[in-house]
């Protein structure tokens, strides 16, 4: 049992479980251009689990990353705070979320929020919001 940010434990099945699921939601990233799959499994305050992939566009600039997919549908679904984020694409190593992803992770995170960053390989690692994203930016810098 891997005790982790704040009063979460998870046993290394439950990671392995989680990151099972969130690379199984690769598959439907739409990614015509880049072939740069990416996909979020969410847990929120309550249990409640989200997907979301990354979906681009002919125009670039529009496209929205899976971070930012899962997020929003979360939020609509009544999600208050992110307990767990499992995020994994196609990459060698564990994936790295862009900066604009790390700040949308962090407005609905705490200290006891867990962020499993992986990939296909099931090669992980685990941040606190603060590691992932220091001397952020928040509703208390307002």
């Amino acid at each position: 049992m891997k005790e982790l940010a704040g009063k979460i434990k998870l046993t290394e099945k439950e990671i392995s479980d989680y990151i099972d699921e969130a690379n199984e939601t690769l598959d439907r990233a739409y990614v015509p251009y880049s072939k740069f799959p990416v996909a979020a499994l969410l847990i929120d305050q309550n249990g409640k689990k989200f997907k979301g992939v990354n979906v681009e566009n002919a125009s670039y600039g529009v496209g929205i990353c899976a971070e930012r997919n899962v997020i929003p549908t979360a939020v609509t679904e009544g999600m208050k705070k992110i307990k767990l984020l499992v995020v994994t694409g196609g990459t060698p190593e564990p994936i790295s979320p862009c900066g604009a992803c790390r700040q949308f992770i962090s407005e609905f995170s705490d200290k006891d929020t867990v962020i499993i960053l992986t990939n296909r390989d099931k090669k992980y690692k685990i941040w606190s919001i603060d590691e992932l994203l220091p001397y952020s930016f928040g509703p208390e810098d307002l």
